[in-house]
């Protein structure tokens, strides 16, 4: 406690309330990959893993069934501090043990996830999974040329949303319900307008029903490219960013799903000005999308400073969106989601009346002088009480509770 009330002496003198900065970033949720648990297998168990999505490493203790993927959650849940809620895929349906189509799923197939979300305090956010399936193997889902394809994808998309209605009606909590298809071209295309035209109006007839906002918000998600994919991308950012402004609605920002130069943080505040709200999923791109594990880097810091600094909280939606199966996989989950919280703390710890006054004088020098010194002021004992507060262990002890649970649950597997 004694660093942390000179912590805060440190950054009162800067004009920062650091208790203002640490009950505001409480109220900021992370959702939470449910995938990263087990490789983006699923409970299907019937195809390998395509549509330019690629997990590496074998490391052992992978989540085999829903109820250890759910206990793998609930010790996550124990090491990432702040308000938290669980993204998952279509594929996560239980179904016991029955086969069950795609675009036959319901809410009776997610029951369990939905009282999981009640005993754990947790928002649920959703997504169709159009890809691993025999109908994706062409490299097309609802853009396809196939009718028949093509009207699959569609229910499937539809009946996804009517499960994300339900999720958010239960639990008194709206459900992001974010549309990602991986359709595209591996050589240069003749005509790209006419799988552009497909996938418009594909799109259109999956949210024909009006759906209220209070239960469901839909999203959608661009790609510069993908395996299979790497010569055009039906859904590119262009075709998002126009379809979401005049559909109203969100557009997802995936930190891997651009050319490797460019950043979602240079995005948030261009979206912000001709959307209500937007969905971002931060992941850590290694010279393509790879998906790593997200670390607290300068990209990271930018992100939550946008939000932050603009007074965001309430219009961006933050997921994490990352799969790496080399590493201890409950570990991978715990990193990424404190460092995103370490990021949205550090963003409102920074002095900004001094910053904005430097800007606004034309002082630029001083500006950089200031962003340079935020660097080094006293975070560390300021993010241990926010752990403290939190229930959570701090940062030189979290990692004993990932040893415990490997040696008596996941070396087990």
């Amino acid at each position: 406690m004694k660093a942390f009330d000179l912590a805060k002496e440190v950054y009162a003198a800067l004009g920062v309330d650091v208790e203002s900065a640490l009950g505001r970033v409480n109220e900021i949720p992370v959702s939470i990959h449910c995938w990263q648990g087990d490789d983006v297998n699923g409970f299907e168990n019937d195809s390998a893993l395509d549509g330019g999505i690629a997990v590496t490493g074998h490391h052992p203790g992978r989540a085999r069934n829903a109820d250890e993927l759910r206990s793998d959650l609930d010790e996550v849940w124990k090491l990432v501090p702040g308000p938290k809620r669980l993204n998952i895929h279509a594929i996560y349906a239980e179904t016991g043990g029955k086969k069950v189509s795609r675009d036959e799923l319901t809410i009776d197939h997610f029951s369990r996830w939905i009282d999981w979300a009640k005993s754990s305090g947790s928002g649920l956010d959703f997504n169709p999974t159009c890809f691993s399936h025999p109908l994706a193997s062409e490299g097309f889902t609802v853009s396809s040329p196939d009718a028949g394809v093509r009207d699959f994808w569609i229910r499937h998309c539809i009946a996804c949303r009517e499960i994300a209605a339900a999720m958010g009606r239960i639990l008194k909590n709206p459900c992001v319900t974010n549309f990602w298809f991986p359709d595209g071209f591996k050589d240069t295309p003749y005509d790209r307008l006419a799988a552009r035209e497909r996938l418009r109006g594909a799109l259109d007839e999956i949210f024909e029903k009006e759906i209220p906002r209070e239960y469901n918000l839909d999203a959608v998600e661009s790609k510069l490219f993908g395996i299979g994919a790497e010569s055009c991308t039906v859904g590119s950012h262009e075709f998002y960013m126009g379809y979401a402004v005049s559909r109203g609605k969100l557009l997802c920002l995936d930190a891997g799903h651009f050319h490797p130069t460019e950043v979602i943080s240079d995005k948030i505040s261009s979206c912000l000005l001709y959307l209500d709200e937007i969905l971002l999923h931060v992941s850590r791109g290694v010279r393509w999308d790879s998906d790593h594990v997200v670390t607290l880097n300068d990209e990271l810091l930018a992100i939550a400073q946008e939000i932050i600094r603009h007074g965001f909280d309430k219009r961006v939606h933050i997921g994490l969106d990352y799969f790496d199966g080399s590493i201890d996989r409950i570990a991978a989950w715990a990193v990424g989601g404190r460092n995103m919280r370490k990021a949205l703390l550090q963003a409102a710890l920074e002095p900004a009346s001094l910053l904005r006054a430097a800007e606004e004088s034309g002082d630029n020098a001083r500006r950089l002088a200031l962003l340079e010194e935020c660097r080094t002021l006293p975070f560390a004992p300021v993010w241990e009480e926010f752990c403290r507060r939190c229930g959570v262990p701090g940062s030189f002890d979290w990692y004993a509770e990932i040893e415990r649970y490997r040696k008596d649950v996941t070396s087990k597997r």
